[in-house]
């Protein structure tokens, strides 16, 4: 276990509409200092898919990508211990403050991208914000039971509106 500070800024401008957020950056996101970072997390090929578009691949292209298309990315935990990547073994959580994201753009629904980041936000932050979370399943690698295309049908209605 090792007691880990976030180790990188929000993804976010004054347009951003939606708010995604996660538990912590895996070792992978650390090591490539970006959300969603380990190559076999589907998080940014499900957003392509969804929105017709090629696959980001440099940290840039994914900032402005996700920016484009009006969506806020962060996490709920500022620091915790941790071992590895392991959501399951995440504890001494200090959370993050989202006023700074909610003040600063146009964020009308909140996400959980997966289970962990949901009852961590409704722990910690739903009171603070005043805005109700929707769950989503996780893109990351260790949910199995969900492939890209199961992903995508739960997923595609977030950019409905």
């Amino acid at each position: 276990m090792e007691y880990l500070s976030h180790p990188f800024k929000p993804v976010y401008d004054k347009n951003s509409e939606v708010l995604i957020l996660g538990s912590f950056p895996s070792v992978k996101s650390r090591e490539n200092d970006f959300y969603y970072g380990n190559k076999n997390n589907r998080f940014f090929k499900l957003l392509s898919e969804l929105f017709n578009e090629e696959l980001p691949l440099s940290n840039d292209e994914k900032k402005d990508f996700l920016l484009r298309h009006k969506i806020a990315v962060y996490d709920v935990i500022k620091s915790c211990h941790i071992k590895g990547s392991s959501d399951a073994s995440i504890s001494d959580v200090i959370p993050t403050d989202l006023k700074e994201i909610i003040d600063n753009s146009n964020i009308k629904r909140i996400y959980a991208n997966g289970k962990k980041a949901y009852e961590l936000y409704n722990l910690y932050q739903k009171e603070t914000t005043g805005m109700d979370i929707t769950l989503l399943p996780s893109t990351s690698p260790a949910n199995a039971a969900f492939s890209l295309d199961k992903l995508k049908r739960s997923w595609s209605s977030i950019f409905d509106d």
